[in-house]
């Protein structure tokens, strides 16, 4: 089955390499090759260097080799949402009823019943949806291999820029669509969300040899948490404080913390170090844990905490003085 789904999705094939991609022999594959035909499958062999096994024109296979548990995940990995975004609401639902259409009635229904109990939901809790109205035009260009023109908004000064962009591909990211595209030779990423305007060129260009955009965007991701805690808090938390890391933190955070802590004194209190982005975002990440941590370096950062104290302890004065006698 795996054999005949090959020839049809990707049409000639050789026998060399329908074994290196079914992991077999070559001589399985001719043994197999004759199954088919003994089956009554139209496949046929060319002779001659540019020669391969082939199906007859036309000829297509209902999907009944699909196991239970691959049909379950076909319906499983439907987005609807991020589909919808990139204009193939439509198309997906379409693709849907036809494999519905070509399983066996029992597969069909196990597909119909995954879409019951598994839903996915991209976007991250506490954050309305990005307006992306360029999406379904980006991902054009990248299916198409065409150049865009785009005004594109971002944080540094010009805030306002125009780029020729060559677009690799688009990536899903806790609810925030990227364009990872060459600009001029260099591999950037931009957020779809900041692109003001676009316009798709007629010009093509060549997609660089061995791209892998999975790789490429975790190589991108890496890097920016890498490149973005630049600077190190020195303190000390609780115990309790260390475990709460870990829900009220961003992860690089607090898996530094966890890493890096020191064994809890008789107090329960450990003596750990932080990353942080600069004085101002460590002030407002480690406030989250309240008087369960200590900043003890650097000064600007514990001066910052002691001016916060100072202005709260302002705001909610200690009351027991004018309470009256009991």
């Amino acid at each position: 089955m795996s054999l005949l789904l090959l020839l049809q999705t990707r049409g000639r094939m050789t026998a060399p390499e329908l074994a290196e991609a079914l992991e077999v022999s070559v001589r399985t594959v001719y043994r197999d090759v004759e199954s088919l035909g003994a089956a009554g499958v139209p496949v046929y062999a060319d002779r001659g260097p540019a020669g391969g096994y082939r199906l007859l024109d036309g000829y297509r296979t209902r999907l009944t080799g699909l196991t239970a548990g691959e049909a379950e995940a076909l319906f499983l990995a439907g987005m609807p949402g991020p589909a919808a975004e990139l204009g193939l609401g439509s198309v997906l639902a379409a693709a849907e009823l036809k494999l519905r259409a070509a399983l066996p009635a029992e597969l069909a229904d196990r597909g119909g019943r995954i879409r019951q109990r598994f839903h996915l939901d991209a976007p991250t809790w506490f954050r309305e949806p990005e307006p992306t109205p360029h999406l379904a035009e980006l991902a054009r260009a990248v299916w198409e291999d065409r150049l865009v023109r785009v005004r594109y908004r971002r944080w540094k000064t010009p805030r306002e820029v125009t780029r020729t962009l060559a677009p690799l591909g688009v990536v899903l990211k806790a609810g925030r669509w990227y364009l990872v595209a060459d600009a001029d030779g260099q591999v950037r990423t931009y957020r779809v969300g900041a692109v003001l305007e676009l316009s798709v060129l007629d010009e093509r260009f060549d997609r660089p040899d061995g791209f892998d955009l999975a790789r490429c965007w975790q190589e991108h991701a890496d890097r920016y948490e890498r490149g973005v805690y630049r600077d190190e808090a020195r303190v000390r938390m609780t115990t309790a404080a260390l475990e709460l890391a870990t829900y009220v933190l961003p992860p690089a955070m607090s898996r530094a913390a966890r890493a890096a802590a020191s064994a809890p004194d008789r107090a329960g209190w450990v003596r750990t170090t932080v990353p942080i982005e600069s004085v101002k975002h460590g002030h407002v990440e480690l406030l989250k844990l309240g008087a369960q941590v200590e900043v003890l370096g650097p000064a600007e950062l514990r001066d910052r905490f002691a001016a916060t104290a100072r202005a709260l302890a302002a705001l909610y004065p200690d009351r027991t003085e004018d309470a009256p006698a009991p």
